[in-house]
Formats: C-alpha cells, structure tokens, sequence
C-alpha cells in the first residue's frame, strides 16, 4: 500500500506503523483469511472466483479458532477477514471477537451490501476495527461489475450504517477502463458522505480478473489515475479533511509519487524517499500472506495458485518459516532472481518497489521471478545513471 495522504499530503494514520517503522525483513504478515468462498455478488474482477454455492470444505469453527491462536502466537498484527462475502459465514463475528480478544486487528472485506444497521452494529460490538467496502465506480458502473442491479446503493447504505454508528469503515475501488472515468464521482462521494478512508487497486490477472486483463489501465491511463488520486487527495487535505487515501497493489505508485514531488520542488521528498525505503516494497510471502477457505496457505491473496501448505497439517506459523519451498524462500530474498526491467542491475527503484507484483509476472509470463507487467514507469525513470 502507497499512502498518498501519508507521503503527499504529510498527515499520518494508524496504518503508519505497520508501513514505515519495522524493518522490512523483521515484520510479521498480515493474513488475509479468505474464510468463505461463497459470495452474494458475481463480480467480474473477483480474484478469489467466488460464486453462490461453497467451493471448498471450509475450515470448521474449531480449526479456524486453532489457526487464530497460533497467527496470535506467532505475531501477526492484522487478520484480514475476507471471502468471498465473509458477512455469509455463521461463525464470522465469534471468530472476529475470538481474534480481538488475542491482540490481532481483526478487519473486514466485504462488498457491503448485506450491511443493515443491525449488522453494523454486531461488527462492532464483535471488536473488528475497520470495514473496507467495494466500491467499483458509480451506481451503473459499480452495479455492473458486481452483476447485480442496486449493489451500489446497498453498498453505500452500508457505508453510511457504518458511519453513523461509529464503525472504522472505508471505500475500495479496483482501477480498470470501465471504472476509471468514475474518480472525480468517487471523489465527491468521499467528501459528501465523509468517508474515511479509500483505497484505490491496481487490476492484478488472477482469478475471474485474469478473464478481463485486457481491461487493465494502459501505461499512460495508470499515470494519468494516479495523479488524479494525487490531486484530489491534496485537495481533500487542503479543505481540511482528514481522509486516508492509499493506493494498492502497484508498488511504482512510490517512485512515481517520489519523482513528480521533485518536480514539484516539494520539500518532503527526502523524507517520502526515506519513508518508502523503509516500507520496502512488495512484501508477498514476507508481511503478507493468504489462508484460503479450505485452509491453504499462499504468497497473498491474489497469488493462490501456489499453495505451501495447509494449516490442517501444520501450524501457519510453521509453514511461514519454513524456507525449503523455493517459492518462499526465493520471496524472502527475490532481488537477485527478478529478471527483465526488475532485475536490480536495470531498476534504480527496486529498494522501493521490490519487484513489484510476482502475481502478475505469474499471469503473463509463467515466472514469478520476471518483471510485473504492469509498471508504468518508462527506461529512463528506471535507468541507474
């Protein structure tokens, strides 16, 4: 995650901590859980494919509270309850409060639409310190991509039950060519609602989104969304308010953000260039990690067709450590194997970025070590002088 308010804009949110003040190899993952695979929505971008009826014999309740104590031993600050739509699983707030009784941020990602005012107010009283709520673009959009007329505005009514009880919520939106033009509309929402938080994800081809890859943003469209996030988030700021904004899942987002603040004589540039040196990059297989709703284990969530195990066999603390998969120890030191314009010897910004997204190398190239498809940043940006 790029925090544009963080780095632009200079303010500062709980967030902070996880991104900039551990050494990047000395930190433990987030885990996104996928803990269901059924979902109420048929999202065309869905990387997790999910769909109406259960996919995979879901961890029981007592394996899920066995995999939560030991993520809680082991350290890891944030478990990321996701799906699929994780509102459609039984046990969901017991294992939330489960792990928030352990010390684990217990978060959610959910689409939003089966957000009522009761249901907002289990979520918080089951200790999950924020919500993050698809958002896809405006109501034609949005309601499109999910295939199911009134998801906007049963998404956004569950924005408001959030808010209106307190309730740490935020808007996601993925960036594609049919969502794109609906920023500014996305913007205005932000302000007039008064969200909190956003975040803005670059398209990854894994799952039902490998199906629209040719949806992705182009070079020049990427650059152009960027630095209108850019723009609108400093004008938010300037007005006085104090939302979050981020981007997702392209970690050139950094040196662009680095570099155009040079160009803009900005006085915080050595300290944003500090401040992404320590983030580190990507950090799949090192600070994030997945669990998908069966129990395996992956890189992240958005890279499971490779799989280290299983925490019906072994502990996720054990498989996390576990160096003997080349795939996982490869992501724990990667630099010397990322090949094309990744490869340290030709990227001047690989400190920052880290190779970027394997995921997406995975997708295009069938090598997780070769360079993202998707950084936008031109040779000379790159070049080391």
């Amino acid at each position: 995650m790029i925090s544009i308010t963080k780095l632009y804009c200079g303010s500062s949110a709980s967030g902070d901590a996880l991104r900039y003040q551990r050494p990047f190899g000395q930190r433990k993952p987030v885990v996104v859980w996928n803990c269901t695979s059924r979902c109420n929505l048929d999202c065309i971008h869905c990387y997790a494919q999910s769909g109406r009826e259960q996919r995979d014999e879901e961890l029981t309740t007592s394996e899920a509270r066995e995999m939560i104590r030991d993520l809680a031993e082991f350290g890891v600050p944030v478990i990321l309850f996701s799906g699929g739509e994780p509102l459609l699983k039984d046990d969901l707030f017991e294992l939330g409060s489960y792990a928030a009784g352990l010390g684990i941020r217990a978060v959610i990602s959910t689409n939003g639409t089966l957000i009522t005012k009761p249901i907002a107010a289990r979520i918080k009283d089951a200790g999950f310190s924020y919500v993050g709520i698809s958002l896809d673009g405006a109501r034609e959009t949005n309601d499109r991509f999910r295939g199911s007329k009134g998801a906007f505005d049963a998404a956004l009514r569950g924005i408001e039950c959030c808010i209106g009880i307190g309730q740490k919520v935020g808007l996601r939106l993925t960036m594609t060519r049919g969502s794109v033009q609906d920023l500014p509309v996305i913007f205005d929402l932000i302000d007039v609602v008064g969200i909190p938080r956003a975040c803005f994800y670059h398209l990854v081809y894994t799952g039902r989104g490998r199906e629209i890859v040719e949806q992705d943003l182009d070079h020049g469209q990427t650059r152009s969304a960027v630095d209108l996030i850019i723009d609108r988030s400093a004008d938010l700021h300037g007005r006085g308010h104090d939302t979050e904004i981020l981007t997702v899942d392209n970690h050139c987002d950094g040196p662009y953000l680095y570099m155009r603040m040079l160009r803009e004589g900005s006085e915080r540039a050595v300290e944003v260039l500090r401040l992404l040196g320590a983030n580190g990059g990507n950090s799949s297989g090192v600070a994030i990690g997945c669990i998908d709703s069966a129990g395996g284990v992956h890189p992240d969530q958005f890279w499971q067709s490779h799989t280290f195990g299983s925490v019906r066999e072994r502990p996720f603390s054990a498989i996390w450590t576990d160096t003997s998969d080349p795939t996982m120890a490869g992501l724990k030191d990667r630099k010397p194997l990322l090949k094309g314009r990744c490869a340290a010897s030709n990227c001047k910004w690989i400190d920052l970025c880290n190779g970027n997204f394997r995921a997406r190398a995975v997708a295009v190239y069938d090598d997780p070590w070769m360079q993202d498809p998707a950084c936008y940043l031109t040779d000379e940006e790159i070049a080391r002088s």
